[in-house]
């Protein structure tokens, strides 16, 4: 089972200034510190970490290929707004991904238990996050939750592609649980009864749940 980092802001070890400085930008995004519309320059950029015009160039190129800003040629970067399309079409690969996953570790057991010791860390960390407030750790708990299961099925392609994505998978989880703080708990309760399905190699109730679980993120609006 493949094991990894899934959000860039988690760990920066080793990592050159220009992928600290989008993963730094980044979490900022996804915390609303930047919000649609704001435009990152490489200035702007290099002198909040103090760092040359290059990297900070480098970082607005990252922060593009995950989704979070577009570039606007010899002006910067502008901070992207979520649309509601874009909402359904992330949550529908990452729904196709996670069902497919499961089916592959139907016959499976012993990937299945080292995937539910993994799916429950996070459970309990979504937990802790919801006493203390912090949603921050929440949605980067939620993300965890659902890419761990997409590792699970072994398909290297499909897991890097997926990582790529857990920036904005992190940005509508923490929008969703800021503007309804009291949906956080329905969504973790969620992962819950997915975890179940799981357990029980149910796949056919799996992929009805994860559809259902869904619908239930739009409903508060975001995703879960």
């Amino acid at each position: 089972m493949i094991e990894t980092i899934l959000l860039p802001w988690e760990g920066d070890h080793g990592r050159s200034v220009a992928m600290k400085i989008a993963s730094a930008t980044a979490k900022s995004i996804v915390q609303g510190g930047y919000g649609p519309g704001d435009l990152l320059t490489e200035v702007t950029l290099a002198d909040t970490h103090g760092a040359s015009r290059t990297p900070a160039r480098e970082a607005m190129l990252q922060l593009h290929a995950w989704g979070l800003v577009r570039l606007m040629p010899k002006k910067g970067a502008l901070v992207t707004a979520v649309s509601a399309k874009e909402r359904r079409d992330l949550l529908d690969v990452r729904a196709m991904c996670e069902t497919r996953a499961v089916e592959v570790l139907a016959d499976d057991d012993a990937g299945k238990l080292a995937l539910l010791d993994r799916l429950y860390a996070c459970i309990a960390a979504q937990q802790e996050a919801l006493a203390e407030g912090d949603l921050l750790r929440f949605a980067q708990n939620d993300v965890a939750f659902h890419l761990r299961i997409i590792e699970a099925g072994d398909n290297l392609v499909i897991a890097e592609m997926l990582r790529g994505l857990g920036p904005r998978l992190a940005r509508l989880i923490f929008q969703a649980t800021i503007e309804r703080p009291a949906a956080a708990a329905g969504f973790r309760e969620e992962h819950v009864r997915l975890a179940a399905m799981i357990a029980a190699g149910d796949t056919v109730g799996f992929a009805a749940a994860v559809r259902a679980h869904i619908n239930l993120g739009a409903s508060a609006g975001g995703t879960a």
